[in-house]
């Protein structure tokens, strides 16, 4: 086996480089594991200035963190590789071979696949360019920000009176709106009861001065004001290497509607339905947060290594055993 070969096998391969990936890989190099991460360099939270509710990096930038995590990985060993990974195969010997976007491979022997999700959002002009700004969807990620602020809920599905409640608790200036979304008498009343005011009309556009969101218009040439508009994304799995080695994703529902997709994998280790192949983060668990897509991956890397040892232990007593078996055989 020549180098280059050698350079491009590895114990593990760690797909996608956010903060369930490089947990991952951060524990499996320290576990002295042979690991490539393969970071697209697209994470969901590029769009924030500040990441919130970490322990330890509150308000720190998710640029920044993502930065020190891969100088840690790399510090134990870690290979870092930019690139998107399309595709795995398995292998008749064992192990996977992923395939990248520019044409190259790599071989492993397990895969943590931590590729996250896309947060679809509702077709408005002006919405994507304010995502994570003032166009927001969590509140434990954003509610302190904009605290006691004038809010205003975008209603596009089951999600979104959910969301008034829930962002009633960071501010009494709620707003839903009701947009293309029929609100149910029962959900009318319970929004009259917690003060939240609704205003009928679809919405056609947003609110900005000097980079800053005012408020929203509607059909009709009406406004109404708001400093954050809070929406309720469809969340995308972002499954291909997964669906491509026959995992696929499943839907997730809310009051019978689908808002969105995942893969499934065992929420206590990770481990996916075909052996060799862990999810961690987003891509399994949609609505996890930073800290515990960060956990998922340190329970999805101690499992993987769990899984390795006792494979090279099997095989360890198979090579005893024909020793064994080939020094009595003389004599």
């Amino acid at each position: 086996m020549d180098d280059n070969e050698m350079d491009n096998r590895f114990d593990v391969v760690v797909v996608g480089g956010g903060a369930a990936g490089l947990a991952g890989a951060l524990t499996l190099v320290r576990a002295r594991r042979s690991v490539l991460v393969l970071d697209s360099g697209t994470p969901r939270n590029a769009p924030a200035a500040h990441l919130h509710g970490y322990l330890g990096h509150d308000g720190q930038s998710p640029a920044d963190l993502l930065a020190a995590g891969r100088a840690e990985v790399a510090g134990y060993g870690g290979k870092i590789r930019p690139g998107t990974a399309v595709a795995a195969d398995p292998l008749p010997e064992g192990g996977f071979l992923v395939r990248c976007g520019d044409g190259s491979t790599v071989r492993a022997r397990r895969l943590l696949v931590a590729t996250g999700l896309l947060d679809e959002l509702p077709r408005l002009p002006g919405l994507r360019e304010r995502w994570g700004r003032d166009v927001l969807h969590c509140p434990y990620c954003h509610g302190w920000e904009v605290r006691d602020q004038p809010l205003a809920v975008l209603a596009t599905g089951p999600v979104s009176v959910h969301q008034a409640q829930l962002w009633r608790h960071w501010s009494a200036h709620v707003t839903l709106l009701a947009h293309t979304w029929p609100l149910t008498a029962q959900e009318r009343e319970l929004l009259a009861a917690l003060g939240v005011e609704v205003v009928e009309g679809e919405v056609t556009g947003l609110a900005v001065s000097e980079d800053r969101l005012t408020g929203v218009t509607l059909a009709g040439e009406t406004s109404a004001e708001c400093r954050a508009l809070v929406v309720a994304p469809r969340f995308k799995a972002r499954s291909g290497v997964l669906t491509s080695l026959g995992l696929p994703t499943v839907g997730i529902e809310r009051d019978g509607h689908v808002i969105g997709t995942c893969v499934a994998s065992d929420p206590a280790t990770g481990a996916t339905a075909l052996a060799g192949v862990w999810a961690a983060g987003n891509v399994t668990a949609p609505m996890e947060q930073l800290a515990g897509s960060a956990a998922q991956g340190v329970r999805a890397a101690v499992a993987i290594n769990n899984d390795l040892i006792e494979e090279e232990a099997r095989r360890a007593v198979e090579v005893h055993r024909a020793g064994t078996g080939a020094g009595q055989g003389r004599g």
